[in-house]
C-alpha cells in the first residue's frame, strides 16, 4: 500500500488487518515500564491512534485531541502508538501536559502485526483503529497524506457507537 508524505509517494509494507476481523493483539511498553496488552482491555472498546513521530506538529496536534477527548468520552480506552523510544515519549507527554496511555513500538512488533512500517521513513503510518468490546475492528484508516490530521469526528462517532 502506498500513502503519501508531502506529496512524496511512500510505501507501508505488510498486509493491514481488515474492519471485521479479530485485532491483532500485540504487547507494547508504557510511560510506567509495564506491558500493556490489547487484550487486556476486552470487555472494553479501544481507539488506537497511531502517530508517525510524537516530536513532529501534526502528530502533536493528533494526540493532544485524542487525549482532550479521552477525558470526555466514558467507555473507551483511548491509547497513543508510535515508535519514538520511551524517553522521547515521555518528555514530549510532560512537556505537553498529555496523560494518556502512550505506548512505544520500538521493536516493530505493532507496526508488522497491523501492516503499519514505513521503511522509507523508519516511522508507522498515520492511522485509527477502532476495536470493539469483544476485540474486533469496527473502523480502520490509514490517512492517504500522512501529514494531515486525521478525521477525528468520524474516529470518535465509531469509538462512542462500540461501547
Amino acid at each position: 500500500m502506498n500513502v503519501t508524505r508531502k506529496g512524496e509517494k511512500v510505501e507501508i509494507i505488510g498486509a493491514q488487518p481488515e474492519v471485521g476481523a479479530k485485532a491483532p493483539d500485540f504487547s507494547l511498553g508504557n510511560l510506567n515500564d509495564e506491558v500493556v496488552n490489547l487484550s487486556d482491555f476486552t470487555g472494553t472498546p479501544v481507539l488506537i491512534s497511531v502517530v508517525p513521530d510524537i516530536d513532529t506538529r501534526i502528530c502533536s496536534l493528533q494526540t493532544k485531541r485524542f487525549n482532550q477527548e479521552a477525558a470526555n468520552v466514558e467507555g473507551v480506552k483511548f491509547i497513543t502508538i508510535s515508535n519514538n523510544t520511551k524517553e522521547e515519549q515521555a518528555n514530549w507527554c510532560a512537556a505537553e501536559g498529555v496523560d494518556m496511555e502512550i505506548l512505544h513500538d520500538t521493536e516493530g512488533e505493532f507496526g508488522e502485526a497491523y501492516g503499519l512500517f514505513i521503511p522509507a521513513m523508519g516511522h508507522l503510518a498515520r492511522s485509527i483503529f477502532v476495536i470493539d468490546k469483544d476485540g474486533n475492528i469496527v473502523y480502520e484508516v490509514i490517512s492517504a497524506e500522512i501529514s494531515e490530521e486525521p478525521d477525528y469526528a468520524t474516529a470518535l462517532e465509531q469509538a462512542k457507537a462500540a461501547r
